[in-house]
């Protein structure tokens, strides 16, 4: 089974990220379940969703407190919650931002491989908006290798339609192509 706790703020897309793997898994032939964690924040306010895929099905009901990937939508989080706590030994986080793996162990004394992606960027070519989750959703895929952009079609057409789902797949397939962990 491998587990991913998402790191971002409400109105970001964590839940929904979480949400469209677990889809994309099932469809793969795979049991997943995703939830998120908040209460009655606000837009902007930490949110963490919690996704598990496996090849048997899944008993364990509670949140995911030793991730084997941690996903961060949003750079800023890091200032105000650990996002490596508890993240298993090999594990890797997967971080939305244009400064590089070095600059950010450094910064926040991350230990794990590490894989960074310019999110923004991407979602702001692709999407025309700073909405980065289908970003991050392919930079997750592709580091832990839990779907491939044909799994995830499906799933983005049934929630952004005919109009959106063709951007948000190639932003996507953009992010999958250039995400490797390092370190």
């Amino acid at each position: 089974m491998i587990e991913v706790r998402f790191h971002g703020r409400g109105g970001q897309g964590a839940v929904t990220s979480a949400e469209l793997m677990a889809r994309a898994a099932i469809g793969g032939g795979k049991y997943a379940q995703a939830f998120p964690s908040f209460g009655p924040e606000r837009r902007g306010a930490p949110v963490t969703a919690f996704l598990r895929i496996s090849e048997t099905p899944i008993k364990v009901r509670e949140k995911v407190y030793a991730p084997d990937v941690v996903v961060v939508l949003d750079p800023s989080i890091m200032n105000v919650t650990k996002v490596d706590a508890g993240l298993k030994d090999g594990g890797v986080l997967v971080i939305n931002s244009a400064k590089p793996a070095a600059e950010l162990r450094k910064s926040f004394g991350f230990k794990q491989k590490m894989a960074t992606i310019d999110a923004l960027r991407i979602a702001l070519e692709e999407l025309e908006a700073p909405i980065t989750n289908t970003v991050m959703m392919g930079a997750l895929s592709k580091v832990a290798q839990v779907a491939t952009p044909e799994q995830v079609r499906g799933p983005l057409e049934e929630r952004f339609g005919p109009g959106l789902a063709p951007k948000n797949l190639r932003a996507f397939e953009r992010a999958y192509e250039a995400a490797k962990a390092e370190g």
